[in-house]
């Protein structure tokens, strides 16, 4: 449990509340090149971080690999780092992720800071201690859990985001509502991402952030509720690499949305999930995320993704699913069938 999220429209103020709590010798900034533009002046209006020694990356998810990792533990190196430095995480998943794992494992461990700049590294990587990068084609497939010290959720980044940023951040915070409660749920279906009032998504991002503390705090290395949190990742990662595959990579959290929907349909045909709910989740996803095509040829290796992803035991895949909005279950076995059923059926409904 993260003991420290500060949430806050004054970056500044709330970087320099978080830092003079802390005992440091030394302070690193991990940028990408897009953070280093855009989000390091508003970091560089406090005193503190214009000391700080600053670390620029490769941006993008496809540079989250044990190259980009090299160069940070060299940096760190080569700057002087040692146990009692402290490693500030500025930027989206892939940043936070890749320094989290750099700072679990630089000199056995230091301690960092993540202040996430997207609205889905704010409700998912920033939050809840997974690190780690990409390797052999597969997502995350080495890592460590590693909880940071503080996170500084900041809307004034938000503002500079463009829609399908936004929309990939909202994916991750309609999986937190399909696994709360039916309340939290609907806000989030009612509320405009497309025009947001920011002052009411920092609210639910709060909400959102609670959800996802509540339950790695009851299980933080991932040994049961906290697979609640993989909901639509299964689906969502297959499709995720299957458009890499293509040529046509896509935000994450949309590949996350189309999971969701697979994942409903399968939630029905093992839980009895109810249809009401595919029809509704289907609709919104379509309305705002557009579909993704999705073929009988795609389906290997689909399948082939779904049998490599980390749940799976024994040869036995693993799903999580729901009975209903806020009722959840873990380690749920599914067939190839069933898989193949539940992209036939995704098919239907978006009309391909």
């Amino acid at each position: 449990m993260i003991n420290n999220i500060i949430y806050t429209s004054n970056i500044s103020e709330g970087v320099e509340k978080i830092l003079s709590q802390k005992e440091f010798d030394l302070l690193f900034i991990l940028t990408d090149e897009n953070t280093h533009r855009y989000a390091m002046p508003l970091l560089s209006k406090s005193e503190i971080c214009q000391k700080a020694k600053e670390i620029v990356i490769l941006a993008d998810d496809s540079n989250k690999n044990i190259e980009n990792l090299t160069t940070i533990w060299k940096a760190l190196g080569e700057g002087g780092a040692t146990r009692k430095s402290l490693l500030i995480n500025l930027g989206g998943g892939m940043v936070t992720d890749m320094g989290g794992f750099a700072a679990a494992t630089f000199k056995r461990g230091i301690e960092h800071i993540n202040i996430p700049t997207t609205l889905l590294g704010a409700v998912d990587a920033a939050v809840g201690g997974k690190t780690g990068i990409n390797f052999g084609g597969l997502k995350n497939e080495i890592g460590a859990f590693k909880q940071p010290s503080a996170v500084l959720i900041n809307t004034e980044f938000f503002k500079t985001l463009a829609s399908e940023h936004l929309l990939s951040g909202f994916a991750e915070m309609l999986k937190h509502g399909l696994i709360s409660n039916i309340e939290s749920y609907n806000r989030l279906l009612q509320f405009d991402i497309c025009n947001p009032d920011y002052a009411t998504l920092l609210a639910l991002v709060e909400e959102s952030v609670a959800v996802k503390e509540r339950i790695v705090e009851e299980d933080p290395l991932e040994k049961g509720i906290r697979k609640y949190l993989n909901l639509g990742h299964t689906s969502g990662h297959a499709i995720e690499s299957l458009a890499i595959k293509r040529g046509t990579p896509v935000q994450h959290g949309y590949a996350v949305a189309w999971g969701l929907v697979c994942e409903a349909i399968l939630s029905h045909l093992k839980l009895g999930f109810p249809q009401k709910e595919i029809y509704r989740i289907a609709e919104y996803i379509k309305n705002n995320y557009g579909t993704f095509n999705i073929s009988c040829n795609d389906y290997p290796y689909l399948y082939e993704k779904i049998t490599h992803d980390k749940k799976n035991e024994s040869g036995r895949i693993n799903y999580t699913l729901l009975k209903d909005v806020g009722i959840v279950e873990i380690n749920v076995a599914v067939t190839k069938e069933e898989i193949e059923t539940s992209f036939d059926l995704y098919r239907d409904l978006f009309g391909l």
